[in-house]
C-alpha cells in the first residue's frame, strides 16, 4: 500500500511517499480503507520536529481521517465490515480524565498516523461517521471539533445566551462557532481579514473585530457586552494572546486554552486570574465519549464542517503550506 512517512530526518521536505506491506487486522481490531484525511497544525508542528523533537522516526503522520472498514479480526463486535469510521485521537482515551499513559496513544506521534491507505487500529479506536457527511466532511472532525466541543462542552457547559469569544476563522474556531450558535450563545469572532469576518457573519457570528485595525480587541470585546465581558474565550494564540484574552473575559468567566499561534512563552499577568476568579483550562482534543456526543448534535442538527480546500494526496507538501500562511478558512483536506 501507498503510505507517506517522515524518513530520516524533520522537516517538510523528507516526507516522503513509500510503499508498505498492506496491514492485517489482530483480533479485535479493524482494517480501514481510508478515503479523506485533514490537517492540524500540530501535524505541522510534528513534521518540523517542533513538536516532539525527540519522536521517532520514520512515523505516517496525521491523526484525522475518514474511511470504510474493509477488514476485521476476531472478537471484533463495534463495527462491521463497509462501517464508515473515524479514528479518535488518542486512541486509549475512551472516557473520563487523561492520563499519561492514554496520551502516548495519539496518531500521527508517536503512533503512526492515518497519512496512508490503510490503517489498523483497534475497535474501540473508532467512531461511526454521521450519515449525513462526505469523507471529506468528517476527516475534519477528530481533533478540531472534538477540541470545540470539549471547551465548550465538556469541562462546563455553555449555557444559553452567554457570549462566547472565538480567535480567528481556523479549524477549531469555525466548529466553535457552529456549537456555540447550536447552543444558543452570543459569539464575537477576531480575524486580520474582513473577508473572513464576511463569512463568519453569514454564518450567524454576532459581532465581528478586526485585530489588525483594533489592536486592543479585549477593550472592544468589553464594550460589545456593556463592560461586562465575555463568558467564554476560545484561545488559539497562546502566549501571544492570552493577556487580551483575560481582559476581555468577565468575572468568574472561563477560558479555554487551545492553541499556540501566536507564540508559547510571554510575560502573563496573573492578577486578573486571581482577583476576578477565572478558570483557565488546557483542552488537548477529547476522548471517544466527547466524540461520540458532538456526533450526535452534528446528525440532529445536520451540520456541516467549513472545509477550505481539498488536496489530492500527491500535493501533500502544498497543503502544508497553504496552512502554514494562515490563509484558509476552516479545515484542509486531502483525499487518496
Amino acid at each position: 500500500m501507498r503510505a507517506f512517512e517522515i524518513k530520516g530526518n524533520f522537516g517538510l521536505e523528507n516526507l516522503v511517499a513509500v510503499e508498505r506491506p498492506k496491514p492485517e487486522p489482530g483480533p479485535q481490531e479493524i482494517l480501514i480503507k481510508v478515503n479523506a484525511v485533514s490537517l492540524n497544525y500540530r501535524d505541522l508542528l510534528t513534521i518540523q520536529g517542533l513538536y516532539n523533537p525527540k519522536q521517532k522516526l520514520p512515523l505516517i503522520p496525521l491523526s484525522d481521517g475518514a474511511g470504510e472498514v474493509v477488514g476485521i479480526g476476531e472478537q471484533v463486535d463495534r463495527v462491521k465490515v463497509g462501517d464508515r469510521v473515524m479514528p479518535i485521537f488518542a486512541q486509549r482515551w475512551l472516557s473520563g480524565e487523561p492520563t499519561r499513559e492514554k496520551l502516548k496513544t495519539t496518531l500521527g506521534g508517536p503512533l503512526d498516523g492515518v497519512l496512508a491507505e490503510y490503517v489498523v487500529l483497534h475497535q474501540d479506536g473508532v467512531v461511526h461517521t454521521p450519515e449525513h457527511l462526505s469523507d471529506i466532511e468528517a476527516a475534519a472532525l477528530p481533533c478540531a471539533a472534538v477540541t470545540a466541543w470539549h471547551a465548550l462542552v465538556g469541562e462546563r457547559p455553555l449555557l444559553p445566551g452567554e457570549v462566547v469569544l472565538v480567535q480567528g476563522t481556523g479549524g477549531v474556531s469555525i466548529f466553535a462557532l457552529q456549537f456555540a450558535k447550536i447552543l444558543g450563545a452570543r459569539v464575537i469572532v477576531t480575524s486580520s481579514r474582513d473577508e473572513k469576518l464576511e463569512k463568519v457573519e453569514a454564518m450567524g457570528a454576532d459581532a465581528l473585530i478586526n485585530y489588525k485595525r483594533t489592536p486592543d480587541w479585549a477593550k472592544a470585546a468589553r464594550a460589545l457586552t456593556d463592560g461586562v465581558g465575555v463568558d467564554h474565550v476560545i484561545e488559539v494564540g497562546g502566549a501571544g494572546t492570552l493577556n487580551q484574552s483575560l481582559r476581555a473575559v468577565r468575572m468568574g468567566g472561563h477560558i479555554s486554552v487551545i492553541g499556540v499561534l501566536a507564540g508559547v512563552a510571554q510575560e502573563v499577568n496573573v492578577i486578573p486570574i486571581l482577583m476576578q476568579n477565572l478558570r483557565l483550562q488546557g483542552v488537548i482534543v477529547g476522548h471517544r465519549e466527547h466524540f461520540e456526543s458532538m456526533n450526535r448534535m452534528i446528525s440532529l442538527h445536520r451540520l456541516r464542517p467549513s472545509i477550505d480546500r481539498v488536496f489530492p494526496v500527491d500535493e501533500v507538501e502544498e497543503a502544508f503550506s497553504w496552512m502554514a500562511q494562515g490563509s484558509h478558512f476552516g479545515k484542509i483536506c486531502l483525499t487518496f
